[in-house]
């Protein structure tokens, strides 16, 4: 297995087909996972929606040193340790940043992976968001938003939409900067334990090598 810098375009595929969000995110840099040439997953790191994130993990005066670990998708027919192996050693080329990112608790996720890669634990953030039952699934306000629709609540209302809050994510860092860790304004704890599930999702099939290096 080797990682590689990819082009954010090259991972459009993966966010749009593959991940559970099903659309794209902001972009910072963007890696792959190549088994015997072939591009097998990848990991996306963005600035976080929103400047409180970074304001909250280290404080106003740190903040725009925070990104997030903000799209991670494998194939399933990649090894076992594939996802950590890939996440980890993206970390190591992020030595100027401190990384945070979320385990979404409504989708069976604990945040294994994080863990595996030696991110502190930082508690469970509660969403202020809101998502609305549309087509026999929970969509969240942001998609709403990316189709158009300006005020998903109103939209909800006017059409007799249920609504609830999304459930609680665990909250990860990790400092590829060491000098960052002293700004932390959360207190670490220990990792979260249960049992994790997995979504259903075809492979993505890219026979073209990306010859591109650090």
């Amino acid at each position: 297995m080797e990682v590689k810098k990819i082009d954010n375009k090259e991972t459009d595929v993966w966010l749009l087909e593959k991940h559970y969000a099903k659309r794209k995110c902001q972009r910072m840099f963007s890696f792959g996972l190549f088994i015997e040439g072939k591009l097998e997953g990848v990991v996306t790191y963005g600035m976080p929606p929103s400047p409180q994130v970074g304001r909250g993990f280290l404080g106003e005066e740190h903040r725009t040193k925070v990104i997030e670990l903000n799209r991670l998708c494998i194939n399933e027919r990649a090894p076992k340790n594939a996802a950590s192996f890939l996440v980890g050693r993206s970390l190591r080329k992020l030595k100027d940043w401190a990384v945070v990112s979320y385990a979404d608790g409504a989708m069976g996720h604990v945040g294994y992976i994080y863990q595996a890669t030696n991110f502190l634990y930082c508690g469970a953030a509660k969403s202020h968001d809101k998502e609305y039952w549309i087509d026999n699934q929970w969509v969240h306000a942001k998609v709403l938003t990316n189709r158009g629709i300006s005020a998903p609540s109103v939209y909800a209302k006017e059409n007799d939409i249920p609504v609830k809050h999304p459930e609680p994510k665990h909250r990860y860092i990790y400092f590829g900067n060491k000098k960052l860790r002293k700004h932390l304004k959360y207190t670490a704890q220990p990792y979260p334990k249960g049992e994790t599930k997995r979504y259903e999702c075809n492979d993505i099939i890219n026979e073209h090598q990306i010859e591109m290096g650090f």
